[in-house]
């Protein structure tokens, strides 16, 4: 009997930076647990990337236990996917500073991330500059296929290739060189107060967020509150009725429905709110119910279990690097 062919691995990360919120799932994690159906996923929790900003002493270890919870509950099974903690596999720092070595300081300066933050920080850290060097280590590491991000972040995926293909060009055929991958559109949530922006962990829109870990209080109190308009007309026109229009978008998301449809059913923003509120109570229900079964020991459990699983790939890839560039052994 012939055996399966192997499935091509994909590679994502997530900072654990707060909660994660109804745009997060929505827009990208429903799509993370759904490659698990058809590839060898990889999931990393990027805490090594969420220090490159000033953090409190113990943030990170708490955020990062409460983001393994999140992934969990949405749907990524560390036993069919590789769920793991970045700093618990070494091999990503030692990757990162080989990866600097073949990295140019004017493709660093070009990178938009850096530019947007270095001019609105008052304090930019030198990780922050070597960032991409580092996330190009993080998916070169497992021999990455595909890198299922948004359009945003096409310049990170290409800059990944750019490096993995110098340093090919200088050591031999060594690392694999990954395809950026736009996964199918997730919805596009934005804030409930500020509906110009994505919804967001920004502290500054508390009240605009919708966090998994909301209860059915908060988040009908989060929704009657959202911010709509003044003309009355319930109809999808993201531009000029953005309010309404987002309403309209998580209601068709959480019922399946269409939001141009959707809209004729309503006279009133009122019934629109209420309707929404509970149709995201009834789809975070599930998620919330198995977020709260997870405790932290059996929390660290799965992410230790995880970067073993994690290690038993990054050490031999980080031997053939190693190999190819003639460091003792």
């Amino acid at each position: 009997m012939d055996s399966e062919p192997a499935r091509p691995r994909a590679f994502s990360g997530i900072q654990p930076t707060g909660t994660v919120h109804l745009g997060n799932y929505l827009g990208a994690l429903r799509n993370w647990a759904k490659l698990q159906e058809t590839t060898d996923g990889v999931y990393c929790i990027v805490d090594l990337h969420a220090l490159s900003v000033p953090r409190e002493p113990g943030e990170i270890r708490r955020a990062t236990i409460e983001a393994a919870k999140d992934l969990i509950a949405i749907g990524i099974d560390p036993v069919r996917s590789t769920l793991f903690v970045q700093s618990q596999v070494r091999e990503h720092t030692e990757l990162a500073w080989l990866m600097q070595c073949v990295a140019a300081v004017g493709e660093l300066r070009r990178m938009t991330q850096y530019k947007d933050k270095s001019e609105t920080n008052d304090f930019v850290s030198a990780a922050l500059f070597t960032y991409p060097t580092l996330q190009a280590a993080d998916i070169l590491l497992y021999d990455t296929q595909i890198v299922p991000v948004g359009d945003d972040q096409r310049q990170h995926i290409e800059f990944t290739r750019d490096l993995a293909n110098r340093f090919n060009s200088r050591y031999g055929d060594v690392l694999v060189v990954p395809e950026h991958q736009i996964p199918q559109a997730g919805a596009r949530v934005m804030d409930l107060q500020h509906p110009e922006n994505k919804m967001s962990k920004s502290a500054d829109s508390p009240q605009g967020t919708v966090l998994l870990t909301d209860s059915e209080a908060e988040i009908a109190r989060k929704l009657k509150r959202a911010v709509t308009d003044n003309d009355g007309e319930v109809r999808y026109d993201p531009v000029d009725k953005p309010g309404v229009s987002n309403l309209l978008a998580m209601l068709a998301v959480a019922t399946d429905g269409d939001p141009v449809a959707l809209a004729d059913d309503y006279t009133q923003y009122g019934p629109l709110k209420a309707d929404t509120s509970a149709a995201l109570i009834e789809l975070l229900r599930p998620v919330q119910k198995r977020r709260a079964e997870l405790d932290d020991a059996a929390t660290i459990a799965l992410l230790e279990h995880g970067a073993e699983k994690a290690r038993a790939v990054a050490g031999p890839v980080m031997e053939r690097v190693r190999s190819a560039v003639e460091l003792l052994a």
